[in-house]
């Protein structure tokens, strides 16, 4: 699940572009051309795959083999939803230096249904051997940013679609302080749909910014505004504190600051994407 190696720069940083490979973005384009299928087998079928993944019988448990935590892959039994699930009983605490928990990726995949991202894979918590923890569908049909060597550069009929994929990843990832998004948590499927996996160094008191935002999409910067103390306790106040809960608006305050600036040198229809 998480590369162990340093904080990707060039997501954390305006010039995604340098990362691009136009050779990498080639063989996307005939991968997803030849087999254009979605990952997101979830939309509009969330509920169910919660059941599913919290009473699924579970067959066999592996190491992933990488990330600081160990995650582990839990196989599920033939013929359910999905074929295996990421299974994280990250307990609260510090982690290699940072703070961790199994209740961030729950609180993580709570918010995105709230602002109707539909980037992160359905999360439950779960009891597996006695030990609460993350249950998260596993992605299959999918490579991470770093299978690719970089962002990738999606062809011309998909890039109106994946930049405002990618917009609105980084405004998720600054509103949730998301402290990891290393090219190994950025999955791209067939039909160069954004998926976003790794969420458990996010959503602590940290006020600080993880990306720098060029462009904004007015959409989900509306639903971002409509968020307060009150609907988030009730979204997801069963997984975080109120001060947690008060670190997304202070979040937020910033990521205001960060966009008024923008607009006073460029002009609001140069910002938002509608």
């Amino acid at each position: 699940m998480r590369d162990k190696g340093p904080f990707v720069r060039g997501l954390a940083a305006a010039g995604v572009a340098a990362l691009t490979l136009a050779s990498v973005g080639a063989v996307l384009a005939q991968q997803a051309a030849e087999t254009a299928t979605t990952a997101k087998s979830w939309i509009g079928r969330a509920a169910e795959f919660e059941q599913y993944l919290q009473a699924a019988e579970i067959t066999q448990i592996d190491d992933v083999g990488r990330g600081v935590t160990n995650p582990k892959r839990a196989h599920l039994a033939p013929g359910g939803l999905c074929a295996s699930m990421a299974w994280k009983p990250l307990r609260p605490g510090m982690y290699s230096g940072f703070w961790e928990s199994y209740k961030a990726e729950i609180a993580a995949y709570e918010l995105d249904k709230a602002l109707e991202l539909n980037m992160i894979p359905p999360t439950v918590e779960r009891r597996v051997k006695g030990d609460l923890g993350a249950a998260i569908m596993w992605i299959d049909g999918t490579r991470t940013f770093r299978d690719v060597g970089g962002v990738p550069s999606p062809p011309p009929a998909a890039l109106d679609k994946w930049n405002r994929q990618m917009i609105r990843a980084k405004m998720f990832h600054n509103l949730i302080g998301n402290r990891d998004p290393n090219l190994g948590n950025w999955l791209i499927d067939g039909d160069w749909n954004l998926i976003l996996i790794d969420n458990s160094r996010a959503l602590t008191s940290t006020k600080d910014r993880v990306h720098e935002m060029t462009r904004v999409d007015a959409g989900l910067w509306d639903r971002m505004n409509a968020l307060t103390e009150e609907s988030l306790t009730a979204a997801i106040g069963k997984w975080l504190g109120r001060g947690e809960i008060r670190a997304i608006l202070e979040r937020r305050k910033r990521m205001q600051e960060d966009i008024d600036k923008l607009v006073a040198k460029l002009g609001e229809a140069a910002v938002f994407v509608r």
